[in-house]
């Protein structure tokens, strides 16, 4: 059997603190104490040459269960579908009328964090239902 690993999924993004901020509340993660010698993340980045000063930002599962979330800058801006994408579980054991609620009340929450509702995916033979969003950049990701 092969042995687990841990692992990090890394955004490509215009402001990375913006879009590490919103991941953060959308799932409850933290950003993680500054580099010794720092006592901020502001301070660590004004110690950085003014090229690389915001160019990278990070947030992580407190409980340390979940993936590590890394940001970086990159200068061309989204311009296709997503390769991959995070589905945000939250109506994991629900079925009908109450999972839709379950998506539709998480839908409204994230949408006021700056997130944006595309569609509705019915469900199928193989699949529920789930919401299509969009993060504060335009990054596809799933209700489910």
């Amino acid at each position: 059997m092969a042995e687990v690993r841990k692992f990090q999924v890394t955004f490509d993004c215009a402001v990375p603190e913006r879009v590490a901020r919103f991941w953060c509340d959308v799932l409850g993660y933290v950003v993680p104490a500054p580099p010794p010698g720092f006592a901020s993340w502001d301070d660590f980045d004004r110690a950085l040459p003014s090229e690389h000063q915001g160019s990278k930002f990070a947030c992580v599962d407190p409980e340390g269960i979940g993936p590590r979330l890394f940001f970086q800058r990159v200068p061309e801006g989204k311009a296709v579908k997503n390769r991959v994408h995070l589905d945000v579980r939250v109506a994991t054991g629900l079925a009908g009328d109450e999972r839709l609620a379950a998506l539709e009340t998480e839908c409204e929450r994230l949408v006021a964090l700056g997130a944006v509702r595309v569609r509705l995916l019915p469900a199928d033979d193989i699949n529920e239902s789930c919401i299509v969003m969009q993060d504060v950049e335009g990054n596809e990701f799933c209700l489910d």
